[in-house]
């Protein structure tokens, strides 16, 4: 067995997490770790998810980040991006896999002030970085020591939009509008009071200024005008995606270019008739993409849905290591995951 520790396992990723190393058939949990300032600290898991009572009742103790020790094999770090930035490379030097599921390895180190508010200082480990988005860099992933679990509206909209960037179906000079709405859990466990039950609604935020829209900008391989919106509704993603069509581009080649880019990826259902709806994706590993010409403008609609903790963070982390590992990418991902 392959023993995994969770850092940063009392917020949402990390609990699931530690659900899918619970139930995976080939990794197993090493420990359950926090800040030295987080007020999870000495509780049981059980205590902070009680549905997981008598499953995980393991203790969630503070990690030395200044000195960490670890036994195992594999860290989770579902961490602030600051934290993973100063924490991933002391794992590595220890010689663990690390995956990360913040943002601090994702980018090129310029792009960070604007978009992050800090300079990157860990040059070396964000050279060796691989971007964990099975369904493109499997390849690259493994032979990864870092990887850099993508955002989930970034999943969302590469999984949309990537394959037809690559085949060059979109008009010359095309930036393609990438609409999305999260269900609140993709705020984080934190509350705020955009957040609060009484508050939360259907709204956007951060148009144009959205961390993740260099992100998409990066592994999408074009720019994008990327509005988020936060939904009213526990978790899941719907993308709604549209850009013009290159002339002459017909329905038949839209179809052909989704169905050979996902014909081997056993977790994302590419279907060219049924539209993805958050309610198919929850609380599974999937992601549901369709895709459609309209003849009489010229113009493409693709809509993905994933669920955000899942697909779009924790299951997605764990798809990665799978590759690294050389296990099958759907180990411990598929058969309800509720």
């Amino acid at each position: 067995m392959v023993r995994a520790a969770i850092i940063g396992a009392s917020g949402y990723g990390g609990a699931e997490l530690a659900r899918l190393v619970l139930r995976h058939p080939k990794l197993s949990l090493a420990g359950l770790y926090v800040q030295p300032s987080s007020s999870a600290a000495g509780q049981a898991f059980s205590a902070l998810y009680p549905r997981h009572a008598g499953e995980i009742d393991e203790l969630i103790q503070v990690l030395d980040f200044a000195a960490p020790v670890l036994d195992a094999d594999v860290a989770f770090l579902a961490l602030p991006h600051e934290a993973s930035l100063e924490l991933a490379p002391k794992l590595l030097a220890l010689g663990l896999i690390v995956v990360d599921l913040s943002g601090a390895y994702r980018l090129a180190a310029e792009d960070y002030p604007s978009h992050y508010g800090f300079e990157h200082t860990q040059a070396d480990a964000l050279a060796r970085a691989v971007y964990g988005l099975p369904e493109f860099y499997a390849p690259a992933l493994a032979e990864a020591r870092l990887i850099a679990a993508p955002g989930c509206y970034v999943t969302a909209a590469t999984l949309a939009l990537r394959p037809l960037v690559a085949a060059g179906l979109l008009a010359e000079g095309a930036v393609p509008i990438v609409h999305a709405v999260s269900g609140v859990s993709g705020a984080g466990k934190t509350p705020s009071a955009k957040t609060h039950v009484c508050e939360v609604s259907l709204e956007p935020y951060n148009v144009f200024g959205h961390r993740h829209q260099p992100e998409m900008r990066r592994y999408i391989g074009a720019p994008v005008l990327f509005t988020p919106v936060l939904g009213h509704y526990q978790r899941g993603i719907l993308a709604s995606c549209y850009a013009p069509a290159k002339a002459g581009v017909t329905a038949e080649q839209v179809h052909a270019v989704f169905a050979e880019a996902y014909a081997d990826a056993p977790l994302v259902r590419y279907s060219d008739k049924r539209l993805p709806s958050v309610g198919a994706v929850e609380y599974t590993a999937y992601c549901d993409v369709h895709a459609r010409l309209d003849a009489a403008t010229g113009q493409l609609a693709v809509f993905s849905a994933l669920d955000n903790l899942l697909k779009g963070a924790s299951a997605q982390a764990v798809q990665a290591l799978n590759v690294r590992l050389g296990f099958a990418q759907e180990l411990g991902l598929t058969g309800g995951l509720q």
